[in-house]
C-alpha cells in the first residue's frame, strides 16, 4: 500500500509539474539559506582561529597602559624598560621567548620607490615569540643587536612595494636620515583578525630603533611566548604580579599595565561569530516556515480540486487513514525534492561565496542533515491539516460536488 500510494502521490505531483515547482521552490530556498548561512559562518570562525594563530602560539601581549589595541590608553603609565623585559625571561618558569618592541611609522625609500610602514624594533625572540619564518636570509647577529647596527629585515608586503619581484636581500634601504642594509625576507602572514596587514613591516634590532627613530630607552610593548605544555593563565598571574612589584603598584591599586592574552581573543571573536552564524541560521530558517505555508495552500487547493476523486476513493472501499496517507505523502515528497535541490543548492553557493569572501570551505554533514530532515518534517506537519481534511470528507457530498 505504502508504494502504491507514493507512486499516486509522484503522478499528482507530475501532473501538476509547474504548481509542484512554485510549491518546491520556496523549501529549496529556505533549505539553501540555512545550510549557506551556517557553512560560510563556520569558515569565518575557522578563519579567524587561524588569523589569531598567525600572531604566535600561546602569545601573550604586554604593555603600558590600561588596554591594548588602536585605542589604548597609556596616560599616566609609565613605559616599560628592557630590564622588565629580561626580568619577566629569567623569573617567569613557563616562558620560552621575551621580546621587548618598539615601534614607529616611516617613510622608507629605495631607489625611486618609497612607502610609509611600521619599523619594529626588537630581538631575535620576536620571530620565535610571534611565529615568524623567515623566506630568505637571516635574523640578527648578536653583534648588530648589542651594537645597534642598521639591518633590517623586510616583511612582503614592505618589500613587493620597495623592490617588486626583486630579491631585496644585501640591498640598502633608507630609513629616514640613515641607511639600512637588508639581511633577511620574512615569509608572508597575509591580513590579521582586526584587518591590518601584518606583511607590512620592517624589523630592526631594538637599539638601533631607540637611538635612531625613537631618541629614547622605551619599550612599547612586551611579546612573551609561553612553553608548550605550560599554562599560561598560570603565566600571565605570575607576570602580572612581577610587573606590579617592579612598577611598585600597592595592595588596591589597578595596574598600569595590561596582559593580553591571544588566546582569550579567538575565543571571543569565535564565540562572536558562532553567535552571529546562529541568528543567520534562524533568521535564514523562517523561510522554511513560508514555505511550509505554501505546501498547505496548495495541498488544500488540491483537496478541493480532487473533492469527486477522493469521494469516490471512499465510496469504493478506501479508508480515511489511506487518503490521508495519500495527501501527506505528496506533502513530504515535495518538502524532500525542494530539501535535496536545497542541500545541492546549497553546497554550489557556499563554495563560490567561500571563494568570494577568502574564507575556507568547510563541508557540514550534520547541518546538511538537518535541514533536509527539517524540510521533511515541514511536509508532515504543514501537510497533515490539508490530508486529514480529505481524509475526513462525506463520500456522498464528495461525489456531489462539481
Amino acid at each position: 500500500m505504502f508504494w502504491n500510494t507514493l507512486l499516486l502521490a509522484l503522478k499528482e505531483i507530475r501532473r501538476n509539474l509547474t504548481r509542484s515547482f512554485l510549491t518546491v521552490l520556496g523549501i529549496l530556498i529556505g533549505v539553501a539559506a540555512v545550510i549557506t548561512m551556517v557553512t560560510l559562518g563556520n569558515g569565518a570562525t575557522a578563519a579567524v582561529s587561524a588569523q589569531i594563530s598567525s600572531l604566535g602560539s600561546n602569545l601573550l601581549m604586554v604593555g603600558p597602559g590600561q588596554r591594548l589595541g588602536p585605542s589604548r590608553d597609556t596616560a599616566g603609565a609609565a613605559p616599560f624598560r628592557l630590564a622588565d623585559a629580561s626580568a619577566i625571561e629569567s623569573q617567569v618558569g613557563e616562558l620560552s621567548s621575551v621580546a621587548p618592541v618598539v615601534s614607529r611609522t616611516v617613510t622608507v625609500v629605495h631607489l625611486a620607490s618609497n612607502w610609509s610602514t611600521s619599523v619594529v624594533g626588537t630581538t631575535n625572540a620576536y620571530f620565535s615569540a610571534g611565529s615568524w619564518k623567515l623566506a630568505g636570509g637571516r635574523v640578527f647577529l648578536d653583534g648588530e643587536l648589542q651594537a645597534g647596527k642598521a639591518v633590517c629585515v623586510l616583511g612582503e608586503t614592505t618589500r613587493s612595494k620597495l623592490f617588486g619581484s626583486e630579491n631585496p636581500v644585501g640591498s640598502a634601504i633608507r630609513v629616514k636620515q640613515f641607511a639600512c642594509e637588508v639581511i633577511g625576507l620574512l615569509a608572508a602572514k597575509g591580513q590579521s583578525s582586526i584587518g591590518r596587514d601584518q606583511d607590512d613591516v620592517i624589523v630592526m634590532p631594538l637599539r638601533t630603533v631607540q637611538r635612531r627613530l625613537a631618541g629614547n630607552q622605551d619599550v612599547g610593548m612586551l611579546l612573551v611566548s609561553v612553553r608548550q605544555g605550560a599554562s599560561t593563565a598560570q603565566a600571565k598571574q605570575r607576570i602580572e604580579a612581577l610587573l606590579r612589584e617592579r612598577r611598585h603598584i600597592a595592595l588596591g591599586q589597578e595596574d598600569d599595565f595590561n596582559v593580553l592574552d591571544t588566546r582569550e581573543i579567538a575565543d571571543m571573536l569565535s564565540s562572536t561569530t558562532r553567535v552571529l552564524t546562529l541568528l543567520l541560521g534562524a533568521v535564514a530558517a523562517v523561510s522554511l516556515l513560508v514555505g511550509g505555508v505554501g505546501i498547505m495552500n496548495i495541498m488544500l487547493v488540491s483537496v478541493t480540486e480532487r473533492t469527486r476523486e477522493i469521494g469516490i476513493r471512499l465510496a469504493v472501499g478506501a479508508l480515511e487513514r489511506e487518503v490521508l496517507g495519500q495527501f501527506l505523502i505528496e506533502a513530504v515528497v515535495l518538502s524532500s525534492i525542494g530539501g535535496l535541490l536545497g542541500v545541492l543548492l546549497a553546497t554550489v553557493g557556499s563554495i563560490v561565496l567561500a571563494r568570494v569572501l577568502q574564507v575556507p570551505y568547510l563541508f557540514g554533514l550534520p547541518i546538511n542533515l538537518l535541514a533536509f530532515a527539517f524540510s521533511a518534517l515541514i511536509g508532515v506537519v504543514f501537510g497533515f491539516f490539508p490530508a486529514r481534511r480529505a481524509a475526513r470528507l462525506d463520500p456522498i457530498e464528495a461525489l456531489r460536488h462539481e
